[in-house]
């Protein structure tokens, strides 16, 4: 099972001088093109984490924001996830956009965002998911799927559609703050073309290299 890949190349000339400037044209042709491509949720990223043993776990959220500064996705902050990152805030995102013959692949560190500039997007939720994010105590162990529409049912009768749901004290977002942005971009015979900015000598700007694929 493999593919021959056959994109256009990505050369080193025709990249931005910043890696969030970049990510920002990639990411705006991957929602552009996303039906066309047949690429579901552009926005769906690969969040690697590790304990403080090292040993790593991943799994997919969606990206609900971007800037100069990084990254920003929303969880509960009793999730395993959460738990490993304020253990050890290294964290890898990865952007599978296979249908696109592309990828993003970032290594940084994860800090919490503001409490206000979480109440903020918990706002623009739905209703639905507002009290998901009260329902579910997320990554623990629950005795069947009943538990969890039991929990949904009481929180939908206590809050009802129209009613404000307040923001769990235990969920909140993080940013992911570069340290490396590697765009990855399929070409033929495997030699693909991986271009990575990595911090300029001097810490001022960054630097871009090319990988071996």
């Amino acid at each position: 099972m493999r593919e021959h890949y056959r994109a256009e190349g990505l050369a080193e000339s025709s990249l931005a001088a910043d890696p969030m400037e970049q990510f920002a044209h990639w990411f705006k042709q991957a929602v552009r093109d996303a039906d066309l491509a047949g690429l579901y949720e552009p926005n769906a990223m690969v969040v690697s984490t590790a304990d403080i043993q090292g040993r790593p776990s991943s799994r997919t959220v969606l990206l609900k924001g971007y800037d100069a500064h990084g990254f920003v996705f929303y969880t509960n902050y009793d999730s395993r996830k959460a738990q490993e990152i304020d253990a050890n805030p290294a964290v890898a995102l990865l952007f599978p956009w296979h249908a696109m013959a592309r990828q993003v692949v970032v290594t940084g560190t994860a800090a919490r965002v503001r409490r206000d500039e979480t109440a903020a997007y918990f706002r623009t939720r739905p209703h639905g998911s507002q009290l998901g994010a009260w329902a579910s105590a997320q990554s623990s162990v629950v005795a069947d799927r009943a538990e969890l529409d039991r929990s949904y049912e009481e929180l939908a009768a206590r809050y009802p559609e129209g009613e404000q749901v307040p923001v769990p004290p235990h969920w909140g977002g993080y940013r992911v703050t570069p340290q490396t942005v590697e765009f990855w971009q399929g070409r033929e015979n495997r030699l693909h073309d991986r271009l990575r900015y990595v911090p300029a000598p001097g810490g001022t700007g960054w630097t871009v290299e090319r990988l071996a694929p």
